[in-house]
């Protein structure tokens, strides 16, 4: 609780800055190639996060190694290394997720099927949940045969399912309490 609290004032930070420098999107998309970089490589991680090695010298390899990026990125990277904050860019990233999901009016919609869905049936499924909640979303689509067939919808802590999984464990469920 306390390194979310903490990591949502940086990521507030950051993205306060990105906001003024008019550079939100470019530093989402940093701060997640640096993530996807960090979980890809196990010994960089290792690197990233150890306390033993000195602070100058992992901020000098962090510096060339991350020059590309844009600078408020990179300066937040500098900042947890100078700071022994590593452990918590996983949590700032997610924070500032939300906050620029925030920012466009967007909230995440999760939508799990049997099988890939066809881009119409997705684009209607999207339009009537955007025209029912009022909102726009942030959709990631994910294919679980487990489900059998149907759709299991998550929207932030709702969840609607419609697959044969879900009602077949309904089912299930309501024979065990006869």
């Amino acid at each position: 609780m306390a390194n979310e609290t903490l990591a949502r004032r940086y990521a507030t930070a950051v993205f306060s800055l990105a906001k003024e420098a008019a550079a939100i999107g470019q530093i989402k998309t940093d701060l997640h190639t640096v993530k996807t970089v960090l979980d890809s490589d196990a010994s960089l991680r290792k690197f990233f996060r150890s306390p033993v090695i000195d602070r100058k010298e992992k901020a000098g390899v962090f510096e060339r190694a991350l020059g590309g990026l844009h600078e408020i990125a990179l300066h937040t990277v500098l900042l947890l290394v100078r700071k022994r904050r590593e452990s918590i860019f996983d949590e700032i990233v997610a924070q500032y997720d939300k906050l620029e999901e925030a920012g466009r009016g967007a909230s995440p919609l999760r939508i799990e099927s049997a099988r890939e869905l066809d881009p119409n049936e997705l684009r209607e499924l999207v339009e009537k949940l955007s025209q029912r909640y009022n909102t726009t979303f942030d959709v990631t689509q994910t294919v679980d045969p487990q489900l059998i067939g149907g759709v299991r919808i998550t929207l932030g802590d709702k969840q609607i399912d419609g697959s044969v999984a879900g009602r077949l464990d309904d089912l299930a469920r309501m024979l065990s309490t006869n």
